[in-house]
């Protein structure tokens, strides 16, 4: 990790002075409290990356700024919490290469705050969240025999390639836990998508009474 010694040496002390959870816990900061919450901060993100009003190219800091107090209680948002929070979440509106949401509608902001209040709730053993995606890979193979490297020289492989399968990555992780279970499939219908879905939650939580799911797959 990019680290510098000074956060590690903070991070020891409050470990030996205050335990575990004290160490794993940010300290309160000195200033003004944030003026959105995580759940603003979403829904000024989401926006972001929306399309812009009709007749506007693109949206700038101020039609962020207007568009955000209207479906809050903030009766006014400056133009530099904006562009901090943007710039916080490296989002840059007016890249045209970026992918962004197409509308923002009651419905997406509905499921977003679902999301981000299965997020928030306190660990429990009893009721892990597992979040699961699932990401196509061609498996390709070697025509002719690479040729090893040497001293001086990088591994040689040729440009050719023969196409062998398709297969599916699945990534089951413990939001709390932080504990990855990958799984691979050579195929893809929803049978077995299902089934990759069941095995990931009982691999994780065997014991559990409820298991909160947040897939990105299409399915």
């Amino acid at each position: 990790m990019a680290v510098g010694g000074s956060i590690v040496y903070r991070t020891k002390r409050r470990f030996v002075e205050m335990g575990l959870e004290a160490a794993l816990s940010e300290e309160p900061r000195a200033g003004a409290q944030r003026k959105l919450t995580g759940k603003e901060e979403a829904l000024l993100v989401a926006t972001a990356c929306s399309s812009p009003p009709p007749g506007r190219a693109r949206w700038t800091l101020d039609l962020l700024a207007d568009a955000f107090v209207k479906p809050t209680e903030h009766e006014q948002l400056s133009r530099e919490t904006v562009r901090r929070r943007l710039a916080e979440n490296d989002l840059k509106p007016w890249r045209k290469d970026m992918w962004c949401i197409p509308k923002v509608d009651a419905e997406y902001v509905a499921r977003m705050e679902d999301v981000l209040d299965l997020h928030a709730e306190a660990p429990d053993p009893k009721r892990p969240v597992v979040c699961f995606d699932e990401s196509p890979t061609q498996l390709i193979g070697e025509v002719r025999q690479p040729i090893p490297a040497a001293p001086g020289r990088l591994e040689r492989y040729d440009c050719e390639y023969k196409r062998n399968r398709t297969a599916n990555l699945f990534v089951f992780l413990d939001a709390h836990r932080k504990r990855c279970l990958p799984r691979t499939l050579t195929t893809t219908p929803l049978c077995r998508f299902e089934d990759c879905r069941c095995d990931g939650d009982g691999n994780n939580a065997p014991t559990a009474d409820v298991v909160g799911l947040r897939s990105a797959a299409p399915r």
